[in-house]
């Protein structure tokens, strides 16, 4: 008999949110618990070397940590809805999604969930406390809310960040209005990425869900799409029966204005992440093969003094960064149309900048890969 995996994660969690999504998307049975299970502190945290969510154990005892492994892993087995699109320019908007997601939309998804902790506090009382005491749920609610300085969130950022909140709930809903997916019919592993923060904080904790429900209703309408176990596509007519990314590779206009969104938010913040970077591996401290921290649990290699639509904060680096960046560039190989449409919506820095070193997963972890020649 073949044991279901365990996805190890919460229901606010924000990277459980999109493993839990492409399970259900896929049809692939799994049992979710929490990190609070005796297993997991005591045979799984030992093993993966920090505590972390979402794991997903396999039948065979076999770990996977990471949202990109985990979804990949399930990938290469075989799935029905791949969340790889298959043409260039369709799999690097997809990426270029998973890059937003993490360095841009984590930012709106903290801000959201802590700097309005009074009007929501007996919601995320209730979500933080699974599996634990009042004292655990006190002290890992005080720790998740002490990460807002290194994502930039303060009392400076704070007008910049709602407005960009708005702003991509508007170019959302005006692109779900014709499409229930980024790219078509099915969603892609950029719509898993979003899906992450908006759905287990911006759609879910009380203050942004109702803007979103009144603001964004298709947006709204796409996160719970997102969340069922098949395409769920009934405001799309015979959609249905059509599954799949868009023809010969469209790029739908609609992502238009959202392109131009990320393209404004996100480059400031990875040009001056980049050169931080450099510094690292022009002082010799990143080693082609060894882990990008001391320590495990250990996310970031610096700060950089950056902005976020022209508003200065200083912000950590953080190798997965560049992880996910490098993973867009791969995508986008020597295309042509893939350059031409970045460079139509100012996003060819994130093609052209040189990255001095790659960095890969190995271990569950991430390790400094090969230098740039």
């Amino acid at each position: 008999m073949v044991t279901a995996p365990i996805l190890y994660g919460l229901p606010h969690s924000l990277y459980t949110g999109k493993v839990r999504s492409f399970l259900r998307k896929q049809g692939i049975a799994y049992c979710e618990t929490p990190p609070s299970d005796p297993h997991f502190t005591g045979n799984v945290v030992p093993k993966i070397g920090r505590g972390i969510i979402p794991v997903v154990e396999l039948g065979d005892g076999t770990l996977v940590q990471d949202t990109v492994d985990i979804i990949d892993h399930f990938e290469r087995a075989g799935v029905r809805y791949t969340a790889y699109p298959p043409t260039p320019r369709q799999r690097t908007v997809a990426h270029l999604f998973e890059l937003y997601a993490v360095l841009g939309l984590t930012r709106h998804a903290m801000h959201y969930r802590w700097s309005y902790l009074a009007e929501q506090e007996a919601f995320l009382r209730d979500a933080f406390g699974v599996g634990g005491d009042p004292e655990r749920t006190a002290a890992t609610m005080a720790r998740m809310n002490s990460y807002l300085p290194v994502l930039g969130v303060s009392d400076e950022t704070i007008p910049a960040i709602e407005d960009s909140y708005r702003q991509l709930l508007g170019g959302l809903e005006a692109h779900f209005a014709l499409h229930p997916y980024l790219l078509g019919n099915q969603p892609s592993t950029g719509d898993y990425s979003l899906f992450g923060p908006l759905f287990a904080h911006l759609g879910r904790d009380p203050v942004p869900l109702a803007i979103m429900q009144r603001a964004a209703p298709k947006v709204f309408r796409w996160t719970e799409r997102m969340h069922a176990p098949d395409l769920d596509l009934v405001e799309y007519g015979d959609a249905c029966d059509q599954p799949g990314f868009a023809a010969d590779d469209a790029i739908p206009a609609t992502l238009g204005p959202v392109l131009d969104q990320i393209a404004a938010e996100l480059l400031p913040g990875l040009t001056d992440r980049l050169e931080v970077l450099q510094a690292h591996v022009a002082s010799g401290a990143a080693r082609p093969g060894q882990p990008v921290t001391a320590k495990p649990h250990q996310r970031i290699i610096g700060q950089a003094e950056t902005s976020f639509r022209g508003v200065a904060y200083t912000g950590g680096v953080q190798p997965y960064t560049f992880f996910l960046w490098q993973r867009l560039r791969d995508a986008a190989g020597d295309s042509d149309p893939v350059r031409k449409l970045f460079a139509a919506h100012s996003l060819s820095p994130l093609l052209e900048a040189k990255l001095p070193i790659r960095v890969e997963r190995a271990g569950n972890i991430e390790v400094w890969g090969e230098l740039a020649d």
